[in-house]
């Protein structure tokens, strides 16, 4: 009874946003349409890296549904991009957006990408290659997704695009109501973009501060990949930490007005 009275005292006394952003948190059961994403047996290659990269949670938390465009900035080897094909489905749309500057740095999970759309199984994918610092979609979309990219845009090999620059383009780019979603490596706290070059990883707070600079709402985060044996301290390509780095999922919602 006192943990109950506890529970409702807490609810009344956080403030709107902090209840929104625990409210938003996805604990709950995975949905049919995702779990047959998952399993599509055309992605077998994918399956063995799917409980470490929690790819269910983070679909379930980007809120994708069937008949929804997605555009997806650098996918790097369409790990995502198959899950998202397989859920948004025929109604739905998926662009996969390769910047020219980070094109030349990954020629082959560019030409990956490009096989993957002439795939039959794949015909609702369309592959866009643009400057970095000028990020359009064909149409207004429901999600724009990156993984672990977010901290490359202000990069020299980049363009050193701003962040003001890019996340008004997505802002653009998306529906009302649509989710900007972004996941990344942890830097650490008060960092700011110090690290995004050297241990290619950005401090969270940065990254809220500068999208709700463009206009967005913070509307979540998840704890789904986060790793407190990361010490952030080190690059994240260190064979130490590969795979298994502390990383960030926030999501942003453009208002409806």
């Amino acid at each position: 009874m006192r943990l109950t009275v506890l529970a409702v005292l807490i609810a009344f006394t956080l403030p709107a946003a902090a209840q929104a952003q625990v409210s938003n948190l996805h604990t709950g059961p995975i949905s049919t349409v995702v779990t047959r994403a998952v399993d599509d047996p055309a992605r077998q290659a994918d399956q063995s890296s799917d409980a470490r990269r929690k790819v269910a949670q983070v679909m379930m938390f980007a809120e994708v549904k069937p008949g929804q465009k997605v555009l997806e900035l650098i996918p790097g080897s369409g790990y995502f991009t198959r899950v998202f094909s397989a859920i948004v489905g025929s109604k739905g749309h998926v662009y996969v957006v390769w910047p020219n500057e980070y094109a030349k740095e990954d020629v082959d999970d560019l030409a990956g990408s490009q096989k993957l759309a002439t795939d039959p199984h794949y015909a609702n994918v369309s592959v866009l290659t643009q400057p970095a610092n000028q990020l359009s979609s064909p149409e207004p979309v429901d999600v724009v997704f990156t993984s672990q990219n977010y901290h490359d845009y202000p990069d020299k090999f980049m363009g050193q695009v701003d962040p003001a620059v890019l996340n008004k383009q997505v802002f653009d780019a998306l529906k009302p109501g649509g989710l900007w979603v972004i996941i990344d490596h942890v830097a650490p706290a008060g960092s700011g973009m110090a690290d995004t070059d050297t241990l290619h990883r950005i401090d969270p707070a940065i990254v809220k501060k500068q999208v709700e600079a463009a206009g967005f709402v913070f509307d979540g985060e998840s704890n789904a990949l986060r790793n407190p044996a990361d010490p952030h301290t080190i690059k994240v390509f260190d064979k130490s930490i590969r795979g298994h780095t502390d990383q960030f999922m926030y999501r942003f919602r453009k208002p409806m007005k």
